[in-house]
């Protein structure tokens, strides 16, 4: 019966994504042609335009002092977009090991809970254990709803991404010399946001369908998952400004 529910939840996350990675390719192609069309920024990434550069260059002291400024400036920024992209990729496995880990945990408590079912039905059936069937049945339902509540959830973290890369990508078409600034910053602290998030799935699952009696990892998830929205909410209003703006523009 919940089956259709995570299908349809998950279709509309691959689609969601691929819609995102696509204007991601697409604004980094438009970005590249921005650089290689000025003549300042073009040497940053083009090896092409760099040899250029320095062929049309001579060997005098004003010269070899450019030449130097040029390797610096370059060096420098193929460091800054390498320590950026190593930070975006640490962010991104945690945020892909958080979402594991909420899987794995459902996995497990869905298996355990399939197991025990029989015996819940048993027990059901003597005086004073007749809610131990309804009581079983909440708790499935809650923990299954696990995967449907987090495939909404990054949703709607790649739908702002794809908001706010469509307005970048318009901006550019129409200002050629635009560059947008700040992009990778909120794409971090989209991936805090996701990640902090996914531990509060438990929680959100349980106002769908009230759980009660999960025992010690209930109550643990629980207040992580209480901390986990308080400072999503806090990352969320200091950068939520920001985000708006270049959203809505």
């Amino acid at each position: 019966m919940l089956s259709p529910i995570v299908r349809g939840t998950n279709q509309m996350l691959e689609t969601q994504v691929l819609d995102m990675e696509q204007l991601k390719r697409d604004k980094d192609r438009i970005e590249m042609e921005i650089m290689l069309r000025d003549p300042d920024e073009a040497f940053l990434v083009s090896d092409e335009a760099f040899d250029k550069a320095i062929e049309e260059l001579g060997w005098g002291p004003k010269d070899l002092a450019v030449i130097g400024g040029m390797y610096a400036q370059r060096s420098w920024h193929q460091m800054k977009k390498s320590i950026e992209q190593a930070f975006l990729n640490f962010l991104e496995l945690i945020f892909n090991a958080a979402a594991l880990i909420i899987d794995c945990l459902r996995t497990f408590f869905l298996i355990v809970l399939s197991i025990l079912g029989p015996i819940a039905f048993a027990f059901s059936i003597y005086d004073g254990f007749q809610s131990t069937l309804t009581t079983w049945l909440t708790r499935y339902i809650s923990i299954y709803l696990w995967l449907p509540v987090a495939d909404i959830f990054s949703t709607i973290l790649a739908k702002l991404q794809a908001l706010m890369l469509q307005k970048d990508i318009a901006e550019m078409a129409a200002d050629p010399n635009y560059i947008p600034q700040g992009t990778n910053g909120i794409y971090i602290t989209f991936m805090l946001i996701g990640i902090v998030g996914y531990f509060t799935i438990p929680s959100v699952a349980g106002w769908i369908v009230q759980a009660g009696g999960m025992g010690n990892y209930g109550k643990n998830v629980h207040s992580a998952a209480m901390k986990g929205t308080s400072i999503a909410g806090s990352a969320l209003g200091a950068s939520g400004g920001n985000i708006l703006g270049r959203i809505k523009g």
